[in-house]
């Protein structure tokens, strides 16, 4: 993969920045050392305007280019997940509960390098808006950049981010346009019967037979209710009710989440839920409320900035290692409310064979 060697050159220091930031991990919207650390970085670089203090901890960082042009944005997310760090590393998280399982300290260190490559040499026309935003995981930090007025107060006019990928060969890059990433909404239900003896079942009405056939018929709604050439993921991913094995409980609790791109789907999916949690509690004789959370919508890439995005990976890592046009993926990502506002697109960079995204030993790939 060509490198251009002034930009090689930071690779020793991006690596010191990376691993810092590996060990200082922080939740949501609170990502206030994370971002100090960055604006000290800016800073010495010598861009042109820092504002900080944006959805809580985020930075938007202005550079100048040589002339007139259009103002892009370039965006990579802070902070980390309430995950306890399995890697054994000297750099792994100081913080027990709470690691960058995702990549996105690496996700900052590229941005920060791009940062003092661009404002040492000002080879472009315009300006680029370094967004660097926290709460992707959890609390939507790209949704509150964009409703505190981000875009429009600093005239971005287009958006792009990048997302490392284990398991895709190290500096390959994919993309697609359109929808490449779901919408993700979250499902609760709470059902209260009535307990008792678990020797006299007839005395009670029982939460657990109710949570077991709810979550069974949930199931039917993509295999009964939907059309089989579209996109749809319903996941029953927590069950709890119950303590011991001779008492039947007065409750039960299920979750899951829903993945869907077609707003329609997703109506569908809130229609049929709400139809089974009640059709079910009346024919159990509980009480059950199913609280439906709409979370972050469909990401969805606009065809000509993807196309633009694939010539220039194509440029750095040769056409045979770009993926332009290939399939998309149930995960989410808060990336969307910025793609909503305005054209651009998502990239996937290969980061070679480690743990998953998410797992207590992922480690980013820092070559």
């Amino acid at each position: 993969m060509p490198v251009i060697n002034r930009i090689a050159d930071f690779a020793p220091d991006m690596a010191e920045w990376r691993q810092h930031l590996h060990r200082i991990p922080e939740l949501e919207l609170d990502c206030h050392e994370t971002a100090a650390f960055v604006a000290e970085r800016l800073r010495a670089f010598g861009v042109d305007e820092i504002h900080e203090g944006i959805a809580e901890s985020g930075i938007v960082a202005i550079i100048e280019g040589t002339g007139a042009g259009p103002t892009i944005g370039l965006r990579a997310d802070m902070d980390a997940l309430p995950i306890n760090e399995q890697t054994g590393l000297p750099y792994a998280s100081e913080r027990p509960g709470r690691m960058h399982a995702c990549g996105h300290d690496g996700h900052t260190t590229m941005l920060l390098g791009a940062a003092r490559y661009l404002a040492e040499t000002r080879n472009f026309a315009g300006r680029v808006a370094l967004i660097f935003q926290p709460g992707e995981e959890e609390g939507g930090g790209a949704d509150v950049m964009v409703r505190e007025g981000m875009l429009d107060r600093f005239g971005i006019g287009e958006v792009y981010a990048l997302h490392n990928a284990p398991g895709m060969a190290e500096g390959d890059f994919y993309t697609t346009p359109g929808p490449i990433m779901a919408a993700v909404d979250t499902f609760e239900i709470h059902i209260t019967g009535q307990g008792g003896h678990g020797a006299m079942p007839h005395e009670t009405r029982d939460p657990v037979m109710a949570a077991c056939g709810m979550a069974q018929a949930i199931q039917t709604i993509v295999s009964r209710n939907h059309h089989a050439m579209e996109d749809l993921v319903i996941s029953v991913t927590q069950i709890h009710t119950g303590t011991v094995n001779n008492v039947i409980p007065e409750t039960a609790f299920i979750n899951g989440t829903v993945r869907t791109f077609d707003p329609a789907v997703q109506q569908m999916v809130m229609r049929r839920m709400k139809a089974i949690v009640d059709g079910h509690a009346a024919s159990y004789e509980v009480e059950a409320r199913l609280d439906y959370m709409v979370g972050y919508p469909a990401t969805i890439n606009d065809a000509e900035k993807t196309r633009f995005a694939v010539s220039v990976a194509e440029e750095v890592s040769g056409e045979a290692r770009v993926i332009g046009d290939g399939s998309r993926e149930m995960g989410a990502e808060d990336f969307s409310y910025m793609l909503q506002k305005r054209p651009g697109a998502y990239l996937f960079l290969g980061q070679g064979e480690s743990a998953g995204l998410h797992h207590p030993r992922y480690d980013f790939n820092d070559a």
